[in-house]
């Protein structure tokens, strides 16, 4: 296992993101649990720069981000973001958020949320924009922002997109929490483990993902995220041009012939 750890001059336990390499799976590890892993800009900061690297790393086959503590994420820290000056001020530390939230969208990797507790207003929006997401039972959700007179406008963007119309409303109109389980009901997360399962339930996901093509998986990813942006003829006609691709390609050949031979498929590494 190769433990490193981002979002400091030099390696340390204190540092704000941490990451950890093991076997093709890349944790990221939200590290302010006396925050709850609130987002500073120096958090946004470090995340920024290790997807950046993990897009770029052929050994990094799948994402899990959770965080330190009891805590997933609280959302963005409140008492850092009072005391800037502008509107300007703030309307970059949510561009550098968004920048970020696209990112996990465009990386090539999935990213799996592995949400450990409390995941309220961008906390709740970073899980919403991961790929995937498997929640602790005693984890809770919230846009909660309209309880501080901050609408959760910037959450609403993958809410809305995730959940229903009328739920997405819900969450964003009320500020109510809602537990593990209802959040596996409105189609939030995909999993829910038992708290000292989670990790594990996470990892056998992972795990599942590294087993199919990375270079399927990218483009499969890819595809996915385009065509839900279109209109019906156009997601139907990139959906056709990527799967003649895919189908001419040595991958999807190889597959198809060890189906057919009732072998497992030889796929390179």
């Amino acid at each position: 296992m190769d433990n490193r750890l981002s979002g400091s001059a030099s390696p340390r336990t204190e540092a704000l993101l941490q990451r950890i390499n093991d076997g093709g799976v890349a944790t990221l590890v939200l590290n302010r649990p006396g925050q709850y892993n609130a987002l500073s800009r120096a958090l946004l900061e470090a995340l920024l720069t290790e997807l950046d690297a993990i897009a770029l790393d052929p050994a990094a086959r799948v994402v899990i981000i959770t965080g330190a503590g009891r805590a997933f994420c609280a959302g963005h820290d409140l008492k850092e973001m009072r005391a800037l000056e502008s509107e300007d001020e703030v309307h970059a530390l949510f561009t550098m958020c968004s920048a970020i939230m696209q990112k996990l969208t465009a990386l090539p990797q999935p990213v799996i949320a592995a949400v450990n507790g409390v995941a309220t207003a961008a906390g709740c929006q970073l899980v919403a924009q991961c790929d995937l997401a498997v929640a602790a039972d005693d984890a809770r959700f919230a846009a909660s922002g309209i309880n501080l007179g901050l609408f959760c406008s910037t959450p609403a963007v993958p809410l809305s997109r995730n959940l229903s119309r009328k739920r997405a409303a819900e969450m964003l109109f009320t500020g109510e929490f809602i537990d593990a389980g209802t959040a596996l009901d409105w189609g939030l997360v995909n999993r829910v483990a038992p708290r000292e399962r989670l990790m594990d339930a996470a990892r056998e996901l992972a795990d599942e993902l590294k087993a199919k093509p990375r270079e399927i998986v990218a483009i499969g990813k890819a595809l996915f995220y385009r065509q839900l942006e279109q209109g019906l003829a156009g997601a139907y006609a990139d959906a056709s041009g990527t799967i003649a691709r895919n189908f001419s390609g040595d991958i999807a050949r190889e597959g198809v012939d060890a189906f057919l031979a009732k072998r497992p498929p030889r796929w390179k590494p």
